[in-house]
């Protein structure tokens, strides 16, 4: 019921070969660990060591990350209640930016390597004008820029509110360079450069604007829970001991297309979940903001149609015109079914 974790946070590499040497010497025949894609891939090598000293330890995982950027898994603990809770800082800012002559609102979300959380909470408040993510490129300057667009939108209604993942535009700006203690790439503070380029260009052209930025990055990492997240941790929990019970070892747990899964370790880290810009979800974002491509010339988009033929045919009906006036046919002939069978 509280924010936080009381078995306490960490960072960094902990020595996995001491962490085995304790489950050991200890007598521990369970080791459940909770965490994003660092805490397993922790969980995985701690595992391969059991494995090698022919110790019976079960290694599970249990997914929680507000990020939701963890292979395979449809959500991660955590973050519905992240994405609340950013609502709330992107209604703050539309009513700063309402409140103000020619007002903006900028709200910096995390996301360092996936921008869901921008997503989902963009899309869930309804008051957004662009939203900028780290798998999407885009441009500051030009007219097809994000300054302009942004000019625009003042001009139109008088206030703008932008949302940015904090892993959004890194090849605009030099980050620290290194890795921090888990390993992860020091990224530029993104929010606080977008923040400046806006006031600066918008005194530029002489153009009166009242620019507030929003961070509620603790905010949202202190906050309880709410009662989906409440409810999903409890199954997550109870699928993960069942599933140590049982004798399984070195897996996580989590939703697969809305079914419980126990998923090995291993896949779940083969890399990072990011939004796939040509989703339809990304699409949804973007049709509620208006936003067009903020890059000078859009790369032309591959189009694959990975769910069915039905919805493929549909596709390509849209994607090519139809003829103006129809061509003439064959009346049709009756055709004995044939005997093989076909393969989707």
């Amino acid at each position: 019921m509280h924010g936080g974790s009381f078995l306490g946070v960490s960072r960094g590499h902990p020595n996995v070969t001491e962490i085995a040497d304790k489950l050991e010497e200890w007598g521990i025949n369970m080791l459940f660990i909770i965490g994003g894609n660092g805490s397993h891939a922790g969980a995985d090598a701690i595992d391969q060591i059991c494995r090698n000293r022919k110790l019976l330890i079960v290694i599970v995982g249990i997914p929680k990350t507000i990020d939701n950027d963890i292979l395979l898994i449809d959500k991660t603990f955590g973050f519905d209640t992240a994405v609340e809770e950013a609502q709330r800082a992107i209604n703050a800012a539309y009513v700063e930016a309402s409140s103000a002559y020619n007002g903006v609102g900028i709200v910096k979300l995390m996301g360092r390597q996936s921008g869901f959380i921008a997503m989902y909470a963009t899309l869930a408040s309804g008051q957004v004008d662009a939203v900028l993510i780290p798998e999407v490129p885009f441009e500051m300057d030009g007219k097809n820029g994000v300054l302009q667009f942004m000019k625009r939108r003042l001009q139109k209604n008088g206030n703008c509110v932008v949302v940015v993942a904090e892993g959004a535009g890194q090849s605009l700006l030099e980050g620290t360079g290194g890795f921090d203690a888990s390993g992860n790439p020091i990224l530029g503070d993104f929010g606080k450069w977008f923040y400046t380029q806006v006031k600066s260009h918008f005194k530029e052209i002489d153009l009166q604007a009242d620019v507030k930025y929003i961070d509620p990055t603790y905010m949202i990492r202190a906050r309880p829970c709410n009662s989906s997240d409440h409810i999903y941790c409890s199954v997550l929990g109870q699928n993960a001991v069942h599933g140590a019970f049982a004798g399984y070892t070195n897996f996580t747990v989590g939703l697969v297309n809305n079914h419980y899964c126990l998923l090995p370790i291993p896949e779940a880290i083969k890399q990072t979940q990011s939004v796939d810009p040509n989703s339809n979800m990304w699409h949804r974002c973007v049709m509620s903001t208006g936003q067009p491509d903020f890059v000078s010339s859009p790369p032309e988009t591959i189009r694959s149609y990975p769910l069915s033929q039905r919805r493929a045919s549909s596709l390509l009906q849209m994607q090519y015109q139809l003829p103006s006036s129809p061509t003439p046919t064959k009346p049709a002939t009756t055709k004995a079914p044939s005997t093989e069978t076909s393969s989707f």
